[in-house]
């Protein structure tokens, strides 16, 4: 199949999984704490992916690795915890529609340090993402005042290093495989994850028999195999096959699949939210319509 095929199949499947990873997400945090929830899905994925690409790791290079444990301190080490301790306050739905922007800081961040080229129209779009940002953040914590809305800059700082980790496949691990990059990622994110959970008190027997928390332990290992381990592997393709910005753009459809579990899950969402969660996907839209080449600056 073409590569021009595949990166749109790749997208939707992507935006679907990903999409409904904020409400499982939610769900794991009802027996568990960020950390716990951030510790379990980082060796969840790590168990599956060492499963199915030990061998892969062996066609990495050794001044390639440098760039393998910064793209999983940024791609997955982190947010992952930014993630949880957001949606203590925050709902799934707008954690996702906040999660949008991040297609606008791989311009920027492109822009700044990468070399990339953009339009004038580009960065208008960036503007415009970053107002509806803020509309929604501040309608949001109008409609909800019991939650915190200065937890939403946790999501924006994740997106911040997602952008960055968007930036370093495409300029220096182009030539990795994808489940290489995956699984040399979550190597060295082990042990720390280990280290959080047992200070975290995970392992204490009456905590585990706790209903909730057996329950959100389910949400986590599908979190972990669907939202992290195989949507990972697939994403660092769908950067290898595509670009920075085109990759970031499965922020594009995961607001509408959030939105509709946010829904179900009786979170509330106005008018106002949809015309500001518009804006941002807007904003997306002239970041990431095709240039002409004779526009190109620098």
């Amino acid at each position: 199949m073409q590569n021009s095929t595949l990166k749109w199949i790749y997208l939707v499947v992507l935006s679907i999984i990903w999409g409904s990873s904020f409400i499982l997400i939610k769900k794991g945090l009802i027996g568990l704490t960020p950390i716990q929830l951030g510790a379990l899905r980082i060796l969840f994925t790590a168990f599956f992916l060492l499963l199915i690409g030990w061998k892969s790791l062996q066609t990495i290079k050794k001044k390639e690795w440098k760039w393998v444990i910064i793209s999983g301190v940024l791609g997955t080490g982190l947010p992952v915890f930014l993630f949880a301790y957001a949606e203590t306050e925050i709902d799934s739905a707008i954690a996702a529609i906040l999660n949008s922007g991040v297609p606008l800081l791989a311009l920027l961040l492109g822009l700044t340090f990468f070399g990339a080229r953009f339009l004038k129209r580009q960065l208008l779009g960036v503007l415009i993402g970053l107002l509806g940002a803020t509309a929604l953040i501040l309608i949001g914590a109008q409609i909800n005042p019991d939650q915190n809305y200065l937890y939403a800059l946790l999501v924006i700082l994740a997106g911040v290093l997602y952008a960055f980790n968007v930036n370093i496949i495409k300029h220096y691990m182009q030539d990795i495989s994808a489940i290489a990059i995956a699984t040399g990622n979550f190597i060295f994110l082990i042990p720390p994850a280990i280290y959080l959970l047992f200070s975290s008190g995970f392992f204490n027997s009456e905590f585990l028999a706790i209903p909730e928390v057996q329950i959100s332990l389910g949400y986590t290992l599908v979190l972990a195999l669907f939202g992290t381990a195989i949507a990972k592997v697939m994403f660092n393709k769908l950067v290898q096959i595509s670009d920075p910005v085109f990759a970031s753009s499965v922020t594009y459809l995961m607001p509408i699949i959030s939105v509709i579990w946010g829904i179900l899950d009786d979170e509330k969402f106005t008018g106002m939210q949809f015309i500001a969660s518009l804006i941002i996907i807007g904003g997306v839209y002239l970041v990431n319509k095709k240039p002409k080449a004779h526009h190109l600056k620098k």
